[in-house]
């Protein structure tokens, strides 16, 4: 069964890294950050536009390696709607899945497209790509204008 779920995980992956969902430049976003990984050289820009505390669109672009455009991509479509506390509180979540120890069990039928990025915990080196849209994502959130992945 979790040779199964890995399969499934990494073609959602791949699908979105070849098919990213809300790529694209945002004209009238409100809230913006830069997002770079100086470890593998990927950058992802997060644009998004927030009404009376509602993530009303949310779009990215740059380049990076598959994981990083995925996470981006999948990070997008479950932005949309939801209030800023609560994408806050997913971004802790989600960093919480892809670094939490690998042999650790997580809960993944509460974790929706997110838990598909709990295999990343196991590879260490690709964390930081995993996470680099969601830290550029609050940062746009918080007002600063650059994201690491540190």
């Amino acid at each position: 069964m979790k040779n199964e779920l890995n399969d499934l995980y990494q073609e959602v992956i791949l699908d979105h890294n070849k098919n990213p969902r809300n790529f694209g430049d945002m004209h009238d976003a409100n809230h913006s950050a830069a997002g770079h990984n100086p470890l593998c050289g990927d950058h992802i820009d997060v644009d998004l536009k927030v009404k009376d505390g509602i993530i009303e669109d949310v779009k990215f672009h740059g380049a990076g390696c598959a994981i990083s455009k995925a996470s981006a991509s999948i990070m997008t479509t479950t932005l949309i709607g939801q209030s800023v506390e609560e994408a806050k509180e997913m971004f802790k979540q989600f960093v919480d899945i892809v670094t939490t120890d690998p042999e650790e069990e997580i809960d993944t039928l509460n974790l929706g497209k997110l838990a598909v990025f709990c295999g990343v915990r196991e590879f260490p080196a690709r964390v930081k790509c995993a996470s680099l849209a969601w830290h550029t994502m609050k940062n746009a959130l918080d007002d600063e204008s650059g994201a690491s992945t540190e």
